[in-house]
């Protein structure tokens, strides 16, 4: 086979499997009730990134009126666990054994990005950091970090995506 026509079929695999891990996040994401529960957006899939918006409503505040943090942990472990998820084969699930966040300014704003990124990957343990901005007309400010440990699930029939 020709050099050329090996690269295309490399090229058209990865395609493949990169449509097959964006369908599965955006399916997976779907049957979330949690983050359907606070409103989050999945705005942006790709391999080794993954970003989740949210629009501030008042019953996600903390009683000083900014975003709660439990909701930015919430939505930082999702968006790190599905960037995983496009690091793996389909039929691996992926849980969350460990995360640490930091706090950095209060999450005040109209708008919330939540940013996961594959710092490690791995066959059975990944690395993600994860960063939560306020965004709206002006430039992004950064509101808090995570750092989090996933772990590779196989064979667990008990465990559905």
């Amino acid at each position: 086979m020709p050099l050329s026509r090996m690269r295309k079929d490399s090229l058209d695999a990865m395609s493949q499997q990169e449509h097959d891990f964006r369908d599965r996040i955006r399916t997976s994401f779907g049957r979330q009730g949690a983050m359907a529960l606070i409103g989050a957006e999945l705005t942006r899939i790709q391999h080794g990134t993954v970003e989740i918006e949210l629009s501030n409503r008042p019953e996600l505040m903390q009683q000083h009126g900014f975003l709660h943090a439990g909701i930015i942990a919430a939505a930082l472990d999702s968006a790190c666990t599905y960037a995983a998820y496009t690091m793996i084969d389909p039929d691996v699930s992926i849980l969350t054994i460990e995360f640490k966040v930091n706090l950095m300014s209060p999450g005040k704003g109209d708008r919330f990005l939540f940013r996961g990124e594959i710092t490690k990957p791995g066959s059975n343990i990944i690395v993600a950091d994860g960063r939560a901005y306020v965004i709206g007309d002006g430039p992004a400010k950064l509101i808090a970090s995570m750092t989090g440990t996933k772990m590779a699930l196989r064979g667990r029939e008990d465990i559905q995506e």
